[in-house]
């Protein structure tokens, strides 16, 4: 058994909050994301809420998704809410609607996402997420220079909590131009730095458990016919972010062969386990991956 797990057996019981652990250990989570496929990360995360690990991290860093999926942990309502990434009333609302492409908008609007489904219909308590001594730390691309970035310090109030969860998710071209916080632009994280445990490692982290969207037989490839389609969208709001994009898969890969020893412990979705689209997708699709990364948590917990 993994000395992670040890140690969160072993805070769920024992004394101390982040930042006042007896064991001198900083431990992080790191959720990575992937659009739809976020909903394996979802269902990970609700387990370790089921479990009571929740508090027992001392941060919690996300990607784009996975970011989202990181602020639904912190509310306290995360077994209330995380199962929504596969609730009709969600899909229906109108975040991904190709009709706004006709009128120039467009394909994914994370204003609908964050303004009115996390206010109407699935609210999102935002300012527990501020208040929990648990840190929260979204990854996102700098558009300009193309490097990953935690933006946890640009999180103030509820507005810049806000505006964080677009930036991490800002899909380039899909979600529009960059978004702007802190007096930078910014887009998706995944760009950049897809599975954020380097940056939690970095950071002073000492473990790290790492809830992962893809298989150990999927890897991240960059088609040509996608980087001609994206190239003027970077030529004009994000060059930095478009130099990022066309080694993503180059990034993606050292991440995830540089996952060996004892500090680093990931969780997948089992092999066999269906390929969700980053887009789209049937919402019993999505639903089937928040129980299997449900029950891949629980598994790994005993």
């Amino acid at each position: 058994m993994s000395d992670l797990v040890d140690i969160l057996r072993a805070r769920r019981s024992g004394p101390g909050g982040p930042g006042a652990r007896p064991d001198g250990h900083r431990v992080a989570l790191a959720i990575e994301g992937g659009g739809n496929r976020a909903a394996y990360s979802a269902g990970m995360a609700l387990a370790l809420d089921e479990l009571g690990l929740t508090g027992c991290f001392d941060a919690v860093y996300g990607t784009s998704g996975g970011a989202l999926n990181a602020a639904w942990l912190l509310t306290g309502e995360a077994q209330k809410w995380l199962p929504s990434w596969g609730a009709p009333e969600v899909a229906s609302a109108g975040v991904t609607n190709p009709r706004r492409l006709l009128r120039g908008g467009p394909l994914v609007d994370l204003s609908v996402l964050i303004e009115h489904v996390y206010e109407q219909i699935t609210p999102m308590d935002f300012e527990a997420i501020l208040a929990n001594p648990v840190s929260f730390h979204p990854m996102a691309t700098d558009a300009a220079t193309g490097e990953a970035v935690d933006i946890h310090p640009c999180i103030v109030d509820r507005a810049t909590l806000q505006t964080a969860l677009k930036a991490s998710s800002c899909l380039p071209m899909i979600a529009g131009r960059p978004v702007r916080l802190g007096g930078r632009a910014f887009v998706d994280g995944g760009l950049s730095e897809a599975i954020p445990y380097l940056t939690a490692l970095r950071q002073g982290a000492t473990h790290v458990l790492v809830l992962r969207t893809r298989r150990e037989d999927q890897t991240v490839t960059t088609s040509r016919a996608e980087r001609v389609l994206l190239a003027p969208y970077f030529a004009a709001f994000a060059r930095g972010a478009g130099r990022s994009h066309g080694r993503r898969h180059l990034t993606y890969a050292a991440a995830d062969a540089a996952q060996v020893g004892g500090e680093v412990l990931q969780v997948r979705p089992p092999l066999g386990s269906a390929d969700v689209a980053r887009l789209g997708g049937s919402l019993d699709l999505v639903t089937e991956a928040i129980e299997v990364g449900r029950r891949a948590v629980h598994a790994l917990f005993g």
